[in-house]
């Protein structure tokens, strides 16, 4: 029984050596000649991240053929692979695409009106586009509810709105408040679970696992992360994981006491 159990210990740690052989600490270096700090580097293979310094060097862990995702306000995106030579050299140089905002020309005819209105619908657009075409957040659901203030929406100087006066008096419209609230939360907080992984969190912060929901709402109601992961601020959205983990795990050891 003894033998077995000594046979186990040996194969876990040999287990154990050829994993972390298989994984290395990526340096590199972003090689533009300017905006090259806070560049954020994210491992979509295994979600470690990393933001390059004034000087746009970087180190993160990687593994062979892992995909880095290199993104900045002042470039395009850029995906790069850890191809066997990068891994074996453990060096990845990277230069970006400056992000360039061009709008179509629009030519104006002679035959103006004056009338805004009218002259807009004269301009030809070639294709229509939406939301989608160009990269913003857009609503595709069905239509809330409008909850309508109760002076100058409800009450007005000619009407009054009863069933609107009721769910004011009733409290209908701010338990609406809050649900909606809520709503945004928890799907702020599966945005966040899904984005770093609970083992990413655990291995990183010293977060408990089964802690994790409570603790995204914790830094909603304390920061503003919730705008910072929505604007893909991620290296500020790490920033404030780090600091408000530190207050959390504090927290959970004194209520253990």
């Amino acid at each position: 029984m003894k033998a077995r159990l000594f046979l186990f210990l040996i194969l876990c740690f040999w287990a154990t050596g050829i994993e972390a052989q298989d994984r290395i600490l990526l340096q590199g270096k972003i090689t533009n000649e300017k905006d090259v700090e806070g560049i954020h580097i994210l491992n979509t293979s295994s979600r470690y991240n990393s933001v390059t310094d004034p000087y746009g060097n970087f180190a993160i862990t990687v593994r062979q053929n892992d995909t880095l995702i290199f993104s900045s306000v002042h470039y395009s995106p850029q995906r790069e692979i850890v191809h066997p030579e990068i891994f074996e050299k453990g060096l990845l140089i990277v230069t970006l695409t400056e992000l360039v905002n061009e709008l179509d020309e629009v030519v104006l005819g002679p035959d103006l009106s004056g009338n805004l209105k009218t002259d807009i619908e004269k301009i030809p657009v070639k294709d229509k586009i939406d939301f989608d075409d160009v990269g913003l957040p857009g609503f595709k659901g069905k239509p809330e509810e409008k909850i309508p203030p109760l002076i100058g929406g409800v009450i007005t100087p000619l009407s009054v709105n009863l069933e609107g006066l009721y769910n004011h008096l009733s409290g209908y419209y701010k338990k609406l408040r809050i649900q909606r609230k809520w709503d945004a939360q928890n799907i702020a907080v599966a945005g966040m679970l899904d984005f770093y992984s609970a083992e990413f969190l655990h291995r990183s912060f010293g977060l408990p696992e089964n802690k994790l929901y409570d603790f995204f709402l914790f830094c909603i109601e304390t920061s503003d992360i919730q705008s910072r992961f929505y604007s893909e601020d991620y290296g500020v959205v790490l920033e404030i994981i780090e600091d408000r983990a530190k207050v959390y795990v504090q927290r959970i050891e004194l209520e253990k006491e």
